[in-house]
Parts: structure tokens; C-alpha cells; sequence
């Protein structure tokens, strides 16, 4: 099975890095850091929401610390097991991240080879700043996708193609009945084989 993973928040956690980096470019632009509620994020998308930057501000803040948002992510537990176990399967494992691949002095592909290598990751393929997944998942025959993103799974349930929500603080309170949730590595590769077994009875 060709197999789509996302990488921020869904392979390494991402938010703790972001807003530790955040918050100082905020109290190094304002002088205070004064930022709304997780509970009112609704998605992925949180620096303008958390933060009510504009676009310009929010690159301001890429260009600046991008490059150590990236450098101190740490895996997810279990990512790494479960991630091989399906590579040793005989799974294709493609990540697809909208990871920027533009701001200047951040060598993106650098970075993210070198924490999944870091962290012994396998995988066949890697496609950075891919903004458009739905596209990118129909146009690579790709057949499932593990993500952070409720709007990505639910646009990519919506056209056939199976997807597994990892639970998030952004995410946690949508009403997903009709994706399946995975608060674990290790949930969602049972969840996984559960999808492989049930396409073997079809």
C-alpha cells in the first residue's frame, strides 16, 4: 500500500518548538505575549489565529526562526516502530508536508532528511511544501494518508481515499465521526492493518 504521512505534528511534534519561538518573536516585536486559548484553533493553521498575525508578520517570524522551529522538533512516540513495521511490510511510505521550502537561510530538505535519519525513520520518498494534498494524493495514486489536518482527511475522505486523523490539541474537539482517530503511533498502525485486512475481504 502507498502510504502519504504528513511530518509536522503528525511524525514530530511540531507546536512546541513553533510556539516556544513564537512566543519570544512576539515579546521581541510587542514587548508582552498575548495569545488566545488552544480551544479557540480549530486546525493546523494556528500562528495567525493564536497570535492574529498577518502575512506579513507571520513570515516575518519564518525568516527569523523557521530554521530552529525545524531543527528542535522531536519525534512523535512510537513513530518510528510504527512507521518501520510498515515499511518492513512491504508498504511504500511518501511524506508530504507544506513544509516551506522558500525562507531564506533554512535549508528545509536538509533539516527534515536529517531528523528522519536522526531518528532511524525509513521512508521511499519526500515531497516538501506541498500545499494542495488532495491533489498531490490523487495525481501519486497514494491510498492513505496519516495526518494532523482535519480539512486534509476530510477533503481526502470526500474523493475515496482513506484517512487516519492523529489527535491534537488544534484538532481534539472537532466532531470527526466519520474519519477515524488515532491518539497513537501505535493505534494508528493498528488502524492501518485494519484497513489492509478489510480491502483483502472486498
Amino acid at each position: 500500500m502507498k502510504i502519504g504521512i504528513d511530518i509536522d505534528d503528525t511524525t514530530f511534534i511540531t507546536v512546541k518548538s513553533m510556539l516556544k519561538y513564537a512566543d519570544k518573536f512576539e515579546l521581541e516585536r510587542t514587548g508582552k505575549v498575548n495569545k488566545d486559548s488552544f480551544g479557540m484553533i480549530k486546525d493546523r493553521y494556528y500562528l495567525k489565529a493564536l497570535y492574529k498575525w498577518d502575512d506579513e508578520i507571520k513570515y516575518a517570524f519564518f525568516r527569523k526562526y523557521y530554521k530552529n522551529v525545524l531543527e528542535e522538533c522531536v519525534l512523535m512516540p512510537g513513530a518510528d516502530v510504527a512507521i518501520k513495521s510498515l515499511k518492513d511490510e512491504g508498504d511504500t511510505i511518501c511524506f508530504v508536508t507544506a513544509r516551506l521550502m522558500d525562507v531564506k537561510g533554512c535549508d528545509t530538505e536538509r533539516i527534515t532528511k536529517e531528523s528522519l535519519s536522526k531518528y532511524n525513520v525509513p521512508y521511499d520518498s519526500l515531497h516538501l511544501h506541498i500545499n494542495d494534498k488532495v491533489t498531490f494524493f490523487r495525481d501519486n495514486n497514494i491510498e492513505l494518508c496519516i495526518e494532523d489536518s482535519y480539512d486534509t482527511c476530510r477533503k481526502l475522505t470526500d474523493i475515496g481515499i482513506k484517512s487516519i486523523l492523529i489527535t491534537t490539541k488544534m484538532n481534539e474537539k472537532i466532531d470527526s465521526k466519520e474519519i477515524v482517530r488515532a491518539n497513537t503511533w501505535k493505534e494508528v498502525y493498528d488502524e492501518v492493518e485494519k484497513y489492509k485486512k478489510s480491502l483483502m475481504t472486498i
